[in-house]
């Protein structure tokens, strides 16, 4: 079963939190970074992408980097912005995007329950990234970013949340993307009580939505410095981790879809025809067409969106992994028609997130950049867990998430 704690979180002051809270390290680059912060000096951005305080030219992983990270947040605590609760809280995260409100329990995960499996993950992880981030939590002894996690739904769980959140909320705002972020602590004692035992009684799994990188630099520190404590108890902090744990139900994953280069040597016509030979291809015109069901593509080609169906005994609906679109899509187009054979390597595929519409699919082939697009139907949370629980690894790119985890709403220190 598993295990999450109350911790004492460093949270920023009512009045500057829309200022403080940012997008995650991971969502822009360096560039967008700088022009995001220009004219805020206290966006959390100062702490999880160091380098835009400091010369275009520097090394992202080197150590003045992440110096840079603890001398901020450092001056953002001395300055009284952040502030320690002075008990142990859970705390509630709820975001509302499109009419639709999610809300997740803010706690500390156990790096003990990722070792054993209890947390369980869908993705490979890159060791340059897992460094990045061991450095970043390293240097300035924080967890800076939440990972993004999902749990079984729970009844009293949610009875919880629903009590919590008729109390006002200590933060709610809105960003510039017009997403709700509303934020609540957890103050009563048998609340969080029961919040643990849960989880610890009910709970036999929870599920890595977004954030594996995170997660796994996390387990590499605690692990470190477990082994470094001669005096390890195992109730130190630096064996958990800042998570926000979402009820599965509530989630929905949001198609991640492709663009082409080139077609492989081949004209538009004869690219259809070996279409044809494994899907059958229907011609839609020149309005968007959006992928109406599993197991259905778009295609954009040359100013003409197309619908693509695979014919039946070309995939397996038993097998978690061969029957996801992205594979599907992979082993009878990319890999034998376009010769693209590694999703992570190949220089002629690049990936567009749904939440950017299908209008940028057509954007980027008319615009000569790419030759042609192909939209898919979103991964659903039951498939993930399916995949999660058989130990099975999905393909690269596969989910997107939304809305994401903002940043600097809370973090858990190490010691």
């Amino acid at each position: 079963m598993a295990i999450i704690k109350a911790f004492k979180g460093f949270r920023p002051t009512k009045e500057l939190i829309k200022n403080i809270a940012s997008r995650p390290y991971d969502v822009l680059n360096s560039d967008e970074a700088r022009i995001e912060v220009k004219g805020n000096p206290d966006s959390f951005l100062h702490v999880v992408k160091p380098e835009v305080d400091l010369p275009t030219d520097i090394d992202l992983h080197s150590m003045p980097v992440y110096l840079k990270g603890k001398e901020t947040l450092g001056r953002l605590i001395k300055e009284g912005i952040f502030r320690q609760d002075d008990k142990e809280h859970y705390y509630i995260y709820a975001q509302t995007m499109n009419g639709k409100t999610q809300y997740g329990i803010v706690g500390c995960a156990s790096i003990e329950d990722y070792e054993n499996g209890v947390i369980r993950k869908h993705e490979l992880t890159r060791p340059d990234k897992e460094e990045d981030r061991m450095n970043h939590i390293k240097v300035t002894n924080f967890n800076c970013e939440p990972v993004f996690f999902a749990f079984p739904d729970h009844q009293g769980l949610d009875a919880i949340i629903l009590h919590t959140r008729a109390n006002e909320p200590e933060y709610d705002f809105i960003t510039n993307d017009g997403i709700g972020h509303h934020f609540w602590v957890v103050r009563n004692e048998s609340h969080i009580s029961e919040i643990t035992r849960i989880f610890r009684e009910d709970i036999p799994f929870t599920y890595i939505a977004d954030g594996h990188h995170r997660t796994a630099a996390a387990a590499h520190v605690g692990i470190e410095r477990k082994l470094k404590n001669p005096d390890h108890k195992g109730d130190e902090e630096y064996n958990y981790f800042l998570a926000v744990h979402f009820p599965a139900g509530q989630l929905s994953i949001i198609d991640y879809n492709r663009v082409i280069k080139d077609l492989n040597g081949l004209n538009n016509e004869q690219f259809l025809n070996e279409l044809q030979k494994n899907f059958r291809v229907e011609k839609k015109g020149k309005e968007i067409y959006k992928p109406d069901k599993y197991h259905n593509f778009s295609l954009y080609l040359d100013e003409n969106w197309y619908s693509l169906t695979p014919y039946e005994g070309f995939y397996d609906d038993n097998d978690p992994i061969n029957c996801l679109d992205v594979t599907i899509l992979s082993e009878l187009i990319l890999s034998p028609i376009l010769d693209i054979k590694d999703l992570r390597k190949s220089n002629s595929i690049d990936f567009v997130g749904g939440i950017r519409g299908l209008g940028e699919l057509k954007r980027r082939v008319d615009s000569g950049e790419m030759k042609a697009a192909f939209a898919l139907y979103p991964v659903s949370m039951k498939q993930l867990i399916r995949i999660a629980d058989t130990g099975n690894i999905m393909p690269p790119k596969t989910t997107w998430f939304e809305p994401k985890l903002r940043s600097g709403l809370v973090i858990h220190s190490l010691d």
